[in-house]
């Protein structure tokens, strides 16, 4: 715990935002770290709860309160041993993840919980700035080789955690460079690419091996989906010459709208808009979408959606508006009813922040064009009282549209890569395998794993790096007999 008193004698401290006006001219990222005394005074705030809850609410177990005390007392690279205990890649989570431990922490049940997201990236940022974090290559090697297919968090969690404990790991990337939708899906304003660059770096100088532009499988990829694939390797070649194969990919299948207009240019899917943009800011071509001057809708009310806001805005948009099929949640959930759990309740974004009309209980009827071009949404309100949606009769209006952004989630995995293994899938197309028990994230094919998006479906950063820590863990008992990694 931190200070005994603490949480009743300081007030949560809270990260703070660049103005809009200087943000929006630029893609790097605005939010500054806690200094060391805020970091002192937040971790302060811990209370001796008896059960940390937090613990449980993290995904990754993150053993929170045990840092928040080191931190409270001055001992950052104390810290950063215990955070990194349990997470590969606090830098990433300390910046984007949703922090569903927050939601868990006790604290919150009656006032601000402890902010410790913004602990954790102040710790994670002090240890890069100090040099307390290297590579970590292993001392003997097993002789074993694994092949990691995509480089998102939880192909390079399990692909770091294989490679510390002696394997050959060999990381398989579609796009031109590593990082999953971490580099192309999520904006630089988010998360800079410097901040994955930097993890890759010690990623490689721990052995891991990484082929982009490397499609596994058919080669076979739907369209909406960025492949800068130049070489296709099939699942025969990583089995023969691999002794086990580790399938990480996202669930990059978009959501459709198959509504009467869909085919008018000017209708997009979300990642269309945001990958050509991280590539430009990565040194890439320019993006070939913009959205200067026009008027943007996105249909989606969640991240995604809120990333296409905030780069929207930076192109010089002339407005932008978001819809959301569900009707307009809370603003401040009921504590009682469903803490330590992750509540319902409106959340504005910094993106959302910087402009945009938002519209909850819409409906998409139609895209409305000329001569080939998207101008128009029509719409149409929906009553959800009676936990079902029913259209509003004569609630129908239309929206002017120059750009639409489809950002309605995600369906699956690309289903060539599973079917290319012969892995089984489940309802939902996801490559099937379990997580508890024996034989857990094996898939049916022997030798063959799954972790993360993959597995699991659309899902967080956070989930990702929990499903490839444990999934090496039986990969690597799997190989060995038995394993020292952690679960």
């Amino acid at each position: 715990m931190g200070k005994p008193t603490g949480f009743m004698e300081f007030a949560r401290v809270k990260e703070g935002y660049a103005p809009v006006a200087e943000r929006i001219q630029h893609y790097r990222e605005f939010v500054p770290a806690l200094s060391a005394d805020e970091a002192k005074t937040q971790g302060a705030r811990c209370m001796d709860c008896g059960i940390p809850f937090c613990n449980n609410g993290c995904p990754v177990n993150n053993i929170i309160p045990d840092w928040n005390d080191l931190i409270y007392k001055g001992k950052a690279k104390e810290a950063i041993s215990v955070l990194h205990s349990t997470n590969n890649f606090p830098e990433f989570t300390g910046r984007i993840c949703p922090a569903p431990c927050e939601a868990a922490c006790t604290l919150g049940i009656n006032s601000d919980p402890v902010g410790i997201k913004s602990i954790e990236r102040h710790i994670v940022d002090t240890a890069w700035d100090n040099g307390w974090i290297a590579p970590q290559p292993a001392a003997v090697k097993t002789g074993k080789r694994v092949a990691v297919v995509g480089s998102g968090p939880a192909g390079l969690a399990a692909a770091q955690q294989l490679a510390r404990v002696g394997h050959d790991v060999t990381v398989f990337e579609k796009n031109d460079k590593a990082g999953g939708l971490l580099r192309y899906g999520i904006p630089d304003f988010k998360l800079g690419q410097d901040v994955i660059d930097r993890r890759l770096e010690q990623l490689k100088a721990e052995g891991i091996v990484f082929k982009t532009n490397t499609v596994v499988g058919s080669g076979d990829i739907p369209k909406g989906i960025v492949n800068d694939a130049t070489t296709v390797v099939t699942p025969e070649q990583l089995r023969g010459e691999f002794d086990a194969v580790v399938l990480a990919g996202g669930a990059e299948v978009p959501r459709d709208l198959p509504v009467p207009g869909r085919e008018l240019a000017g209708i997009h899917f979300a990642l269309e808009l945001l990958i050509a943009q991280n590539k430009q800011v990565g040194g890439g071509a320019a993006n070939p979408i913009s959205a200067a001057g026009k008027h943007v809708v996105v249909i989606g009310g969640g991240d995604t959606g809120s990333d296409c806001v905030g780069t929207s805005n930076r192109h010089g948009a002339a407005s932008v508006t978001q819809l959301e099929l569900m009707p307009m949640p809370p603003e401040q959930e009921d504590k009682p009813l469903v803490w330590p759990y992750w509540p319902v309740k409106l959340r504005t974004s910094s993106s959302h922040e910087e402009g945009v009309d938002r519209d909850f209980a819409v409906q998409t009827q139609e895209f409305v064009g000329a001569n080939g071009q998207v101008k128009a949404v029509k719409l149409v309100k929906l009553d959800w009282s009676s936990g079902k949606p029913v259209v509003v009769p004569g609630s129908e209006f239309e929206l002017q549209a120059d750009l639409v952004f489809l950002a309605m989630g995600f369906t699956n995995p690309v289903g060539s890569v599973i079917d290319a293994f012969g892995v089984e899938k489940d309802a939902r197309g996801n490559a099937r395998a379990t997580t508890d028990g024996e034989g857990c994230y094996a898939t049916n094919v022997p030798g063959v794993f799954a972790a993360g998006d993959v597995r699991r479906g659309q899902s967080l950063v956070v989930w990702a790096i929990r499903e490839g820590r444990q999934a090496a863990r039986e990969v690597d008992a799997f190989l060995m007999g038995s394993s020292t990694l952690p679960r």
